[in-house]
């Protein structure tokens, strides 16, 4: 290129311009290396970013392989949540949601995880079939676990020099995933007198004649429903997801029969694809977990124990964050050992002498806590027993409600369990209801906090519950046995109850029986029962029967996606799904020091 140039200027110039043409030439030349330099540079550049920018995503990919490395473990040992390194700020309450420091240690020998590492002699676990070019470490934030059911993981990968972090909020997948949810579609047998052959699928082989409950023409679903069963649908509106555990060949997933076993039609199915399939979700057989809450021997696991209640309960929730409870028969309110041997009597838990009186004990609760109403305990050692035969106290009275022609509410008969109830005239239609030494709760009112309710028998709603802060407030409400929508009616079966409607806000489990409307075949119109949070329930359980009982209206809490009552049960199988993930800034620099 010089030599063309230095030949052209020749011929064009005379001999005594040959020192300018010299510079002109080497001044062009200078330019030409310039820019072949730049041009290299530039591809240099651009093949380092283009390197870069491949690190940086693929940086990304091994933060999530971290996050389902993490699930697996969970599923396989759901106990995996107590392991981490408290070296984390994200751990130590430093970085994370509360500010509190999780309770976590290190796994040890062959369990060890090298994911767990922190800083830059820490280790990173290797992103499987990248050769070691790919790694992932995360930090466990489980402080807020055992109120709400909520892991939060930080999970940072690493890919060259490149890191990148994601902070992913993990949380059971169970009950309150639904609006609605039931083991079996029959009516619990015990309130049918079915034989014990009709508790079974319908695909499994049950039998006719098991009292099974259809979804009929009034009835419209406002949310995720889930059944294990063979669903009967007549007419009925499902607005969300339905899910269903019975899986034909061919055909349809539910049963297009009403309760009388003729066919219908108008099935209503807002989202396509419904019912579709779901395994099945197996429920605990008792709601006794939770009675550990209640214990102040297990500081690890309890740090921060609820409150104990024996026998019959009443427990009025109050607008400004305090609960009235009426609890004759309780002695302490915490216990230890399993079966308890001794116990307490926290201040935060109510006065005893307060608790066994007429207007009951006003307090605040332990805050996102757990309260437990036990039976009357049988065994002499146990700080909350009662001999048989004998009442909690002097001036005591309550004598028993056998026979279902037991009319409450008068002094010539007397009978009750001691706080109330039955309500004046009320005739009992049952001959367990109301017993004297039963763990039943009697709940209403508003509730200003975040609470889980559990009874070891049954629970009665005995009045409006509502929240008053429909965002912040969360109620939830377990039995082992039914939960009642009280509806107490008279001899001449007419409603003793003032007004009509009735709404409930709260997650509500019943493990081994159903949630139903007392009297629901007697006392008239009630107008509507509405429903904001989630029903689960082992049995389908009736709320109107022709013209008596109450119509339904069953909302969604949207919130229950992402969090829980606390301490609510879950599942016997338990599986943890992702429900919010965002990107924030990187925690680890490529060496693994921590990041900014």
């Amino acid at each position: 290129m010089l030599r063309i140039l230095r030949a052209r200027l020749r011929a064009t110039t005379r001999p005594d311009d040959e020192g300018i043409a010299l510079v002109l030439v080497i001044s062009i030349g200078a330019v030409l290396t310039i820019m072949m330099t730049a041009a290299i540079a530039y591809g240099l550049g651009a093949f380092r970013k283009a390197d870069s920018d491949a690190s940086w995503s693929s940086a990304m990919a091994a933060a999530y392989a971290g996050i389902e490395e993490y699930q697996s473990r969970l599923a396989n040992d759901p106990t995996y949540l107590q392991y981490g390194n408290s070296a984390s700020r994200f751990t130590n309450g430093a970085e994370n949601e509360s500010g509190e420091a999780s309770i976590v240690s290190l796994p040890t020998g062959t369990a060890e995880n090298r994911a767990f590492g922190v800083g830059a002699a820490g280790t990173w676990a290797d992103v499987p079939g990248s050769d070691g070019e790919a790694s992932y470490r995360y930090e466990i934030d489980n402080s807020q676990y055992y109120e709400t059911g909520t892991l939060y993981l930080r999970s940072t990968g690493r890919v060259g020099d490149e890191t990148r972090t994601i902070v992913a909020d993990l949380r059971q997948q169970g009950f309150i995933d639904f609006l609605y949810f039931t083991d079996y579609e029959i009516q619990d047998p015990v309130m049918s007198g079915d034989a014990a052959s009709c508790v079974r699928y319908a695909y499994a082989g049950r039998g006719s004649g098991c009292s099974e409950i259809a979804f009929g023409s009034n009835d419209v679903v406002d949310g995720p429903a889930h059944s294990n069963d063979r669903i009967r649908i007549c007419e009925a509106r499902f607005k969300g997801a339905l899910t269903t555990s019975y899986n034909p060949s061919s055909g349809l997933r539910y049963n297009p029969r009403n309760s009388l076993n003729n066919s219908c039609g108008g099935q209503v199915f807002d989202l396509a694809g419904s019912p579709a399939y779901s395994p099945v979700i197996g429920m605990p057989q008792t709601n006794s977990q939770l009675k550990r809450e209640v214990r102040s021997d297990l500081a690890t696991e309890v740090p921060l124990p609820g409150c104990l209640y024996t026998g019959p309960t009443s427990i009025q929730l109050n607008a400004n964050g305090t609960i009235t409870v009426r609890s004759p028969w309780t002695r302490a309110t915490r216990v230890t050992g399993d079966p308890a041997t001794s116990g307490s009597q926290p201040a935060a838990c109510g006065a005893i002498a307060s608790l066994r009186s007429a207007g009951g004990a006003t307090f605040t609760p332990p805050a996102n806590n757990v309260i437990y109403v036990q039976n009357v305990p049988t065994v002499a050692s146990d700080p909350n027993f009662t001999a048989s035969g004998s009442m909690p106290f002097s001036g005591f009275a309550c004598n028993g409600l056998s026979g279902s022609s037991r009319v409450g509410g008068g002094s010539a008969n007397g009978y009750g369990n001691g706080i109330g109830y039955p309500t004046t005239n009320e005739r009992m239609t049952r001959n367990d209801a109301y017993e004297c030494r039963n763990g039943d709760a009697f709940v209403q009112g508003t509730l200003d906090g975040q609470l889980t309710i559990a009874a070891e028998n049954y629970i009665y709603v005995t009045g409006n519950i509502v929240y008053e802060d429909a965002n912040e407030d969360m109620l939830g409400l377990i039995g082992t046995d039914a939960i009642w929508i009280w509806n107490p009616v008279n001899s001449s079966s007419n409603s003793v109850l003032g007004g009509s409607n009735r709404r409930v806000d709260a997650a509500m489990l019943s493990v081994a029986h159903t949630m139903q409307v007392q009297n629901y075949d007697r006392g008239g119109n009630r107008g509507t029962l509405t429903v904001n949070g989630a029903i689960a329930q082992k049995f389908r359980g009736i709320v109107r029967s022709g013209s008596n009982g109450y119509a339904k209206n069953y909302l969604y809490d949207e919130r229950l996606r992402y969090t829980a009552p606390p301490k609510f049960l879950s599942p016997v199988t338990t599986t943890y799904g992702v429900t919010v993930w965002i990107e924030v800034g990187r925690a680890f620099n490529g060496d693994g020091t921590v990041a900014g």
